[in-house]
């Protein structure tokens, strides 16, 4: 094996970081390279086009693209971003494959209960919403970037498009001739190739340490953000099929080969108890650790 520290140029390599808020959450990007000015470019290239994907899919911003569409009548066909075309057909196929577990059509149901947490009160009307399907349709061209929506959708992005803006963050390193680097977006990892003279990047998990690289990995579970109902804990997590937070206190970690596949499945294992193997084994190079305790609420 060909020690990572062994050649000239890579030991003469720096580490060049920069944080900044992006998604809703704190973002990270460490890199070395040789020139450090170019890592800079590169860094701050990367956190343009991670803007370009949130202004595409947060459901925070009134003018982003999934906000607009909600915005239009139904029934029509529109055309959509790359971005935005990529991450619906992969949610399509993971809802399919997660035997609806994993649904981007449920936006709001999630308002719903983002409210009710942040009041801490129980919503009646997500009960009646647990006796009807939330799924609403909608359809994707197969000859260009174009969708056609059954009714009015209002999307939620929130369990795919991290791992998405991590991918093409990372395009953006590699373009830049950068191919050793960490990407942490609010925990959700890609990795590069390891840094000089150490077998791996060293991340933090809820299982432990680890040294790895050339990975994608992300954590999904409950957290601090949680309802107390009767006795019940009800999760930020929603279930789709149910209309309800989930109550069990199950953390999952993916590894996968892209952030989209890492992110879409922690967050379909997340709430999707059984059959989990099964599930995994449809995506190429991909496995998942449980913690089966909740997270310390701070």
């Amino acid at each position: 094996m060909l020690l990572l520290g062994a050649s000239p140029l890579w030991a003469q390599q720096s580490s060049v970081s920069a944080s900044r808020p992006a998604m809703g959450t704190p973002w990270r990007i460490t890199v070395y390279a040789v020139d450090t000015f170019v890592a800079h470019r590169a860094i701050d290239s990367a956190y343009a086009r991670i803007e370009r994907v949130e202004q595409s899919m947060s459901d925070y911003r009134p003018d982003s693209e999934i906000n607009r569409l909600a915005s239009l009548p139904a029934r029509q066909w529109y055309p959509v971003s790359t971005d935005l075309y990529t991450v619906l057909r992969f949610s399509e196929q993971l809802h399919m494959h997660s035997d609806g577990a994993f649904d981007v059509t449920i936006g709001t149901l999630t308002k719903r209960w983002r409210r009710a947490i942040r009041q801490q009160h129980f919503p009646e009307n997500a009960i009646r919403g647990a006796r009807t399907p939330v799924r609403s349709d909608y359809h994707l061209g197969r000859s260009g970037q174009s969708m056609l929506m059954s009714d009015s959708i209002l999307f939620d992005l929130g369990g795919v498009a991290k791992g998405y803006a991590l991918d093409v963050a990372g395009d953006v390193l590699r373009d830049f001739g950068i191919d050793c680097f960490l990407i942490d977006g609010g925990g959700d990892l890609l990795l590069g190739s390891a840094p000089p003279d150490r077998a791996g990047w060293t991340v933090a998990l809820p299982s432990g340490p680890l040294d790895t690289t050339d990975v994608a990995i992300a954590t999904s579970g409950p957290d601090y953000r949680y309802l107390l109902h009767e006795g019940v804990r009800y999760s930020h997590l929603l279930d789709p099929r149910t209309g309800l937070g989930v109550t069990h206190g199950q953390t999952v970690t993916v590894f996968a080969p892209t952030g989209m596949v890492a992110d879409g499945l922690a967050s379909a294992l997340s709430v999707r108890t059984t059959a989990r193997s099964a599930l995994i084994q449809l995506f190429p190079a991909t496995t998942y650790r449980v913690m089966h305790e909740y997270i310390p609420i701070r």
